[in-house]
């Protein structure tokens, strides 16, 4: 069995926050792979269904960034889990927008959600780190998460949460590989080999150089020729 886990903070305050972009990409694999309704359970909300031929669950902590690892951890004892078994979804500044990328332990690099995980369950749990790029400096940063998307971000969003969605079977089968190219299929897909520019039309033949008519003429009457 597996948990994947996604971060954000709860109410429609803060559903379309970049920091919210964990719990996106639980909804749409919920919604695309049909799993159950979303009920309250360990500190949090749940779905049940299935995923590469196994029972999953996807839990979207409710107490709040800071504290999501109380969620989690409860939810892993319950199931009497591993921290390997636990997948975390979240935003990531040092990744540009649309970028994804699947990491296995290593530090929290800062970020409150995965800090508060680290503190209740270790720090060996699998990361799907969701680019969402950087305001450009740390004093900024705290209001970027906290805005919402903007109108223009929407195109690659739902792309990123559409691979996401698509490769989710093959992250729950531990094949990151193809999980990724699940996501790149959709983020990034492959440009046509063929020219788009107009056929053009062949080239007309050169026309047949023809050798001058021969000249039959006297020599006087060349000469008398040049003077009418």
């Amino acid at each position: 069995m597996q948990i994947f886990v996604g971060l954000g903070n709860p109410g429609a305050k803060y559903a379309r926050n970049r920091h919210n972009i964990g719990f996106m990409a639980l909804d749409r694999i919920a919604e695309d792979h049909g799993f159950g309704p979303w009920k309250t359970k360990f500190q949090g909300q749940i779905a049940e269904g299935r995923l590469g031929g196994d029972k999953a669950l996807l839990l979207k902590p409710e107490t709040f960034m800071n504290l999501s690892g109380q969620s989690v951890g409860e939810a892993m004892r319950f199931y009497k889990l591993e921290p390997g078994d636990i997948t975390v979804f979240h935003d990531e500044l040092d990744l540009a927008p649309g970028k994804c990328r699947v990491k296995m332990g290593g530090g929290h690099a800062g970020h409150n959600g995965l800090r508060s995980i680290h503190a209740h369950i270790g720090e060996a749990y699998q990361r799907v780190r969701l680019g969402i790029g950087h305001p450009g400096r740390k004093e900024l940063v705290a209001a970027y998460v906290l805005h919402d998307f903007h109108k223009a971000d929407e195109d690659w969003l739902d792309d990123l949460l559409c691979g996401i969605s698509d490769g989710a079977n093959y992250l729950a089968e531990g094949d990151t590989s193809r999980f990724q190219n699940a996501v790149a299929l959709r983020t990034a897909p492959a440009r046509s080999s063929k020219s788009t520019k107009p056929e053009e039309a062949p080239a007309k033949p050169a026309p047949e150089a023809t050798e001058p008519a021969q000249d039959n003429r006297s020599p006087l009457q060349k000469l008398a020729d040049r003077f009418r």
